[in-house]
């Protein structure tokens, strides 16, 4: 399953050549990773309580074309899972409304014990039981 939401351009995010700043796109990135969350019923107060928090490990950013002031962006997140400590997420920014590829985002995350402050094992495993609808994170 690949989550999406919808993000208009501001004003404020440009940079001085009238393009969404470079530093927006890991911003936009990671309000669609939050919304996914949401979406899934992972409540963050459940998720601080039992002491784990995600981290992002690694963030890349491939750039398609320009998005400028006034241009709204479906922004998706899709979750891979694999063995060990960390997971993957994919992430596509296309313009409304011809679904152009503005740009598209991957990462590498994981869970953190955020007392022992070190990666958890099987995140996924970890995921699914925060998750009200874990089949929104490909769980």
């Amino acid at each position: 399953m690949t989550f999406s939401v919808r993000v208009a351009v501001r004003g404020y995010e440009l940079d001085t050549q009238g393009h969404l700043n470079n530093v927006v796109y890991h911003q936009y990135g990671d309000h669609a990773r939050w919304e996914c969350l949401r979406a899934a019923g992972v409540e963050i107060g459940e998720m601080l309580a039992a002491g784990i928090g995600p981290v992002t490990l690694e963030s890349t950013i491939r750039f398609r074309r320009e998005l400028r002031g006034g241009d709204e962006v479906d922004v998706t997140c899709a979750f891979e899972w694999g063995a060990g400590k960390t997971f993957r997420i994919r992430q596509e920014f296309l313009r409304v409304p011809d679904g152009a590829p503005a740009a598209e985002l991957t990462g590498v995350g994981g869970l953190m014990d955020l007392r022992e402050r070190r990666l958890l094992d099987d995140p996924g495993a970890r995921w699914r039981a925060l998750a009200r609808a874990p089949e929104v994170l490909n769980l």
